[in-house]
């Protein structure tokens, strides 16, 4: 697959409006699903289309709601035959995105309360029903953004299957716009000062690989990788692919889209850039990492291989040397 171009300044009115749609959205799976640890009952998930719910229950209906990136609609199914939709190709504001989809689930009788109000949104805090602001859609932006979800999504996966203890799912969280996977130690984290949402969100020690779509922090589109707890030295550690960067009180592993796009071989220098990232993260917080590993995918040959190709490619040592 050739990854498209996606650069945060050529479509930033779409990718904002897309993050509180996305928002709304995310909300209303929230009001509808049971807890589940570390907010794994909030995010979206990429499927052939867009960004799905999956499947909610609610009133005794079950339903889904998905952003379809190929249609250009947000489309409401229910397991009982029922369809309804609101087409964004020409633009929708938010306040309308969000009273269309209350007015359909109300139509469909599972219609639910949300907190009409985005969240920790640095560029906004109009509440939605107020937001005429933002109401744009860029179709070509929309399509070449979620070619990209589709990939980063199965090379996400790959990587998650090389893990055998706890690991998330690979999800889209709508607070960020970030697709995420995380990787559990199985210790209690540190006591946090802080919301009632990071603390459960931070509750174990984690390490947790992601994509951005880029903000004004990282600029354009990035993966990411960050170990929680932070251990001591992580910076000083080496990584095949991408560089280490001071992000609020710690340190965060980048490496931006674009380097992928180019590279020779994207796969290999995302995987990589991951498994990189996850060695230093885990060595320096004394993860038992003898017990997570799979025997089979992949093997130690294959995982020094990965390492080699990629450093080669950005002319530094093997982070597995």
């Amino acid at each position: 697959m050739t990854l498209p171009e996606l650069h945060l300044a050529d479509w930033r009115p779409t990718k904002d409006t897309l993050h509180l749609y996305v928002q709304i959205v995310g909300k209303v799976r929230l009001a509808t699903t049971a807890p589940r640890n570390h907010w794994w009952n909030a995010p979206l998930y990429v499927d052939v289309r867009g960004l799905t719910t999956r499947r909610l229950h609610h009133r005794g209906t079950t339903v889904e709601i998905t952003l379809d990136f190929l249609d250009h609609a947000l489309v409401v199914q229910t397991a009982d035959g029922r369809t309804r939709s609101i087409e964004l190709g020409d633009g929708v504001a938010v306040a309308d995105f969000d009273a269309r989809l209350h007015a359909l689930l109300a139509e469909l009788g599972i219609d639910v309360e949300i907190k009409e109000q985005p969240f920790g949104l640095p560029t906004t805090t109009t509440p939605f029903p107020q937001d005429r602001q933002h109401a744009s859609w860029d179709r070509d932006a929309i399509e070449r953004f979620g070619r990209i979800l589709d990939w980063t999504d199965t090379v996400f996966e790959e990587f998650s299957g090389w893990f055998n203890g706890k690991t998330s799912p690979v999800h889209l969280f709508w607070h960020g716009l970030d697709l995420a996977v995380t990787r559990f130690s199985g210790r209690p984290g540190a006591a946090l000062d802080a919301d009632p949402v990071t603390r459960e969100a931070y509750s174990h020690e984690v390490i947790s690989f992601g994509f951005w779509a880029g903000d004004d922090t990282v600029g354009d589109a990035t993966y990411y990788s960050y170990t929680a707890p932070e251990p001591e030295g992580l910076r000083e550690q080496p990584l095949s692919a991408g560089s280490w960067i001071e992000y609020g009180a710690g340190s965060l592993a980048v490496l931006p889209y674009e380097t992928v796009r180019s590279a020779r071989d994207p796969r290999t220098t995302l995987l990589a850039f991951c498994e990189s990232a996850y060695e230093a993260g885990a060595r320096l917080a004394g993860w038992d990492t003898s017990s997570f590993e799979s025997k089979w995918c992949p093997t130690p040959a294959q995982l020094n291989q990965l390492h080699a190709t990629a450093a080669a490619e950005f002319g530094r040592p093997s982070a597995s040397s």
